[in-house]
């Protein structure tokens, strides 16, 4: 199965609840609230016990009918983790619904290990990690140690969209995902 294919099948299971909306600065706002999402919870205010079970009834179909049909997403913490770390390195901001709930240093930093790496024509590092993500070295920084397979690797996010990576502990080099 490709990575696209995983992550489309990761985004169609059910948790936590997203709808399709514009891409929103987790900073400032958190998403808005699905319709159908909103519709479960407007009708805990009904007083009456057969009009907000035949309420509850309604607003679950409808939002069974909108998952089915791809308008509702439904992701939990883990769902959300996964597809976040997936993603990251990668410039696409529309993926920061995934960062809400969580810790700065968990939404900014991600440590993993190296399956492979090697020095291009301009000597500098490609580092494949184990979840197939591709990071290239973008300094001039020599290593003291090379990376190889095993190597523990902690990236975490600069200035700007900037990333550095810390190879077995050592100074960190600028790098960017490539793939």
């Amino acid at each position: 199965m490709t990575r696209i294919a995983n992550l489309t099948a990761l985004l169609g299971v059910s948790g936590m609840v997203f709808a399709a909306c514009p891409a929103v600065d987790a900073a400032t706002a958190p998403p808005p609230t699905a319709a159908q999402v909103k519709a479960v919870i407007d009708c805990r205010a009904i007083s009456d016990d057969a009009a907000r079970l035949a309420c509850f009834d309604k607003a679950v179909a409808d939002m069974s009918a909108a998952e089915k049909s791809g308008e509702l997403l439904t992701l939990d913490r883990e769902q959300r983790r996964a597809v976040r770390r997936e993603s990251f390195g990668l410039t696409l901001p529309s993926f920061d619904m995934f960062n809400r709930g969580e810790k700065p240093e968990e939404a900014n930093q991600l440590t993993a290990h190296v399956a492979s790496a090697t020095l291009n024509a301009e000597r500098k590092w490609l580092i494949r990690l184990d979840d197939g993500a591709l990071w290239e070295q973008t300094d001039d920084y020599d290593l003291n140690h090379g990376p190889h397979a095993g190597s523990t690797v902690v990236i975490f996010k600069g200035l700007f969209g900037s990333f550095f990576m810390k190879v077995d502990g050592q100074q960190a080099i600028r790098a960017k995902r490539v793939h």
